[in-house]
């Protein structure tokens, strides 16, 4: 079942992305903060996301994981690094592939950009404000935060185009990505037209995260879930883990209601 938008709930168009071959040398990084300091290193990041060197861009994607967004942490430079991996998406090298360890999803490097927008997504939910308000850290208090929330729209029209994917690791990934894209007020308008495709694309999925992500979607936008299964034991996949740090395989669902470390602000 395809999706389109309707003309009444028009979302920015793709000339509002940025250029993103201009993003990286145009954006002043070593004035903002990633989760080791300066980000003066963002754009070589960036830039090596498409590099001909497969080990280059799974090295730069690791990067995109563990530096520009550690452990689910929004920083200054995660905000200009969303707008350019959007931006980076129709390119036809997005579709070369990475290399895969047994914590990575399946699919091309674009499955896991769009893994890493959905990540993105999750740490700015309402869900997120909720618990961080509890423990006196609520998002409006963070610039980066607010700032991801704001330019959600312009993510979102990022990635529609590829819910419909004929790549199936693309098209999990990209639907999976809208669920907390759609957490905002102004785009709660496109969850209906959505929910068929999270019941016939990601309630079958192989992958149990993706499941699982159904089975909360629905829940939350007050559908039934009856008769769904995602994961028997959710701590299974990180109990068999021979590495010490489960929160950090990048593709992974986020979805915590926990903040992962104490947030930089």
């Amino acid at each position: 079942m395809a999706y389109r938008v309707r003309d009444d709930h028009k979302l920015p168009a793709a000339a509002d992305l940025p250029n993103p071959q201009s993003t990286p040398t145009r954006t002043n990084w070593a004035a903002l903060h990633h989760a080791y300091g300066l980000a003066k290193d963002a754009p070589e990041t960036l830039t090596a996301l498409l590099d001909t060197d497969q080990g280059v861009r799974t090295k730069a994607l690791d990067n995109l994981f563990d530096i520009l967004h550690h452990q689910g942490t929004i920083y200054e430079a995660t905000v200009p690094t969303a707008r350019y991996v959007s931006a980076l998406l129709p390119d036809p090298r997005t579709k070369l592939s990475v290399g895969k360890s047994h914590r990575s999803f399946p699919g091309c490097i674009r499955a896991d950009l769009l893994s890493w927008l959905g990540s993105v997504a999750d740490s700015v939910t309402d869900t997120v404000d909720e618990v961080g308000q509890r423990l006196g850290f609520p998002l409006d208090d963070h610039p980066p935060a607010v700032a991801m929330r704001e330019i959600r729209p312009l993510l979102l029209s990022a990635v529609l185009p590829y819910i419909n994917d004929s790549d199936r690791a693309v098209r999990e990934g990209a639907i999976a990505a809208c669920i907390p894209l759609l957490d905002d007020v102004r785009l709660l308008h496109h969850r209906a037209a959505l929910v068929p495709l999270v019941r016939q694309v990601l309630e079958t999925s192989e992958l149990w995260q993706h499941r699982e992500r159904a089975i909360d979607a629905l829940d939350a936008w007050g559908e039934s879930s009856a008769g769904l299964e995602g994961q028997r034991n959710p701590f299974l996949f990180c109990d068999t883990d021979p590495l010490p740090d489960c929160t950090s395989w990048h593709s992974a669902a986020n979805g915590t209601e926990e903040w992962p470390e104490d947030p930089p602000f």
